[in-house]
């Protein structure tokens, strides 16, 4: 069954959050594309992904790289989904239609809660998320994640 998840970004920002979660995704076997709302955005990730961490790195590839269907991320701020990823995050402002919500096993919406057009868009996301796909809210609570809400959509 798909799902989306909300994660509130309240104390640690995007740079330290979205590799951990990739990290599980890549985990379960899964490919991931990331949607960032601007390219310089992307270009950061791009960059940060290699050396976020001393004995690690996330494989990935962003637009306009060769070959980016056998890479198990892929950064854009476009709709292609050349990797057939089984997960999209949306960051940055980036949006989604309806329909994917239901074409990807689950859908990831990273928000910085400082921000209050960031937090706009993801209530407009939950409203569109929730009323097809089970969508969970995650909080940050000290250094973990907490599920603060849950919605099943109607029948």
């Amino acid at each position: 069954m798909a799902e989306a998840l909300f994660y509130h970004l309240t104390m640690h920002p995007l740079e330290r959050a979205l590799p951990d979660l990739l990290e599980r995704t890549l985990a379960r076997g899964w490919k991931a594309v990331v949607r960032c709302g601007t390219a310089e955005r992307m270009d950061a990730l791009d960059r940060h992904l290699w050396t976020y961490r001393d004995e690690s790195f996330l494989p990935h590839a962003s637009t306009g790289c060769a070959m980016p269907e056998q890479h198990p991320i892929y950064l854009t701020t476009g709709d292609e989904v050349p990797n057939g990823a089984d997960a999209l995050f949306l960051v940055d402002g980036a949006d989604a239609d309806a329909d994917s919500f239901t074409h990807f096993e689950r859908v990831v919406i990273l928000f910085a809660g400082e921000d209050d057009a960031a937090v706009a868009l993801a209530r407009t996301q939950w409203k569109r998320a929730a009323a097809t796909v089970k969508s969970t809210y995650w909080q940050q609570d000290g250094g973990r994640w907490t599920k603060a809400r849950e919605s099943l959509p109607d029948a």
